[in-house]
């Protein structure tokens, strides 16, 4: 089968890449690496047919869907401080570029969009667990954008009969996600920061909550939503369904490690989410979704990923 991935340079793109070569599938990948970075595709170099483009181009996203029977729409502009500073641009990606991948795989006749949403829709709002069927509140740009283009993967669905399925990520984390841009998410900054005998900074108390899901159950997500009939047309909480902190992370993180560095607390950010977890359990009746790597051993995994090795003899 011949699938495109949008984003396919990117942390989870790239693991998604991975694993579809590994079951034999062609795959395309669309990516401007703005973010996404050309070494993760190295390794797929001659298997891969990448094509550099803009989301915001109709005419770039057309071509590259052109032959696919799937598209996996991970491509984004991600992190809530960076949409804090630069909304349109967010926008911009997020919500037109989606409309962009929806409209061409219509005209292109794909069969389905899997399009990669964010827990950060959810907001502050009380009510935990997260359940799919409980109202949203975005606290920032990004969460924004997400939700709009959630909504036009549904209306693609109900009005052009494009099979659409998106997937609410929750605090993924894993090999090949940049702990260097000043936008990381906070388990390779934190990874990194202490492998370096550094603190980590944490902005708050440290006792906000987080679903920490390693990258190998959100791959095998996305598998699941691109096969299951009756995934078609709805949206999934995909986390590991167990809440920790940072605090909690740090305390980890040093166990593993072997070391014992505190962390540096600073002034909590603006469009922050307090508190967020996933009720999984939608996932796993229509897909059969399950968390295979919990939350220590997708840690010890990823600590590796970013230790250096030692050079062969």
């Amino acid at each position: 089968m011949r699938v495109l991935v949008t984003g396919g340079a990117g942390f989870i793109g790239s693991n998604l890449v991975e694993e579809l070569l590994d079951r034999g599938h062609e795959v395309k990948v669309l990516d401007n690496f703005s973010t996404g970075r050309r070494e993760n595709l190295l390794s797929w170099n001659g298997d891969v047919e990448l094509i550099e483009g803009e989301l915001r181009s109709y005419e770039r996203v057309s071509n590259a869907v052109r032959g696919c029977e799937l598209v996996f729409h991970q491509g984004a502009l991600p992190s809530v401080p960076r949409s804090v500073q630069d909304p349109i641009t967010s926008n911009e990606v997020n919500v037109n570029g989606t409309l962009n991948v929806l409209l061409a795989s219509r005209d292109a006749g794909v069969r389905r969009v899997v399009f990669a949403s964010s827990s950060s829709i959810y907001g502050d709002l009380p009510g935990l667990p997260r359940v799919e069927s409980m109202a949203v509140g975005p606290a920032a740009p990004y969460a924004v954008s997400k939700l709009a283009a959630e909504q036009y993967c549904s209306v693609a669905n109900k009005v052009y009969g494009l099979e659409t399925v998106a997937l609410r990520y929750f605090n993924v984390f894993g090999r090949r996600q940049d702990p260097n841009s000043h936008y990381s998410a906070v388990i390779p900054k934190f990874i990194t920061a202490m492998l370096n005998g550094k603190q980590p900074t944490i902005f708050g108390d440290g006792e906000q909550l987080r679903d920490f899901t390693h990258i190998s159950n959100v791959v095998s997500a996305n598998l699941a939503a691109a096969d299951v009939e009756a995934a078609a047309g709805h949206v999934f909480n995909i986390g590991a369904g167990h809440p920790r902190s940072l605090n909690e992370l740090v305390a980890t993180l040093n166990r593993l490690l072997g070391t014992e560095i505190e962390p540096n607390y600073a002034e909590r950010r603006a469009g922050d989410v307090r508190q967020s977890w996933a009720d999984v359990s939608l996932a796993k009746a229509v897909m059969g979704y399950e968390t295979t790597v919990g939350f220590e051993e997708g840690l010890g995994i990823t600590i590796e990923s970013y230790t250096p090795q030692p050079a062969a003899a």
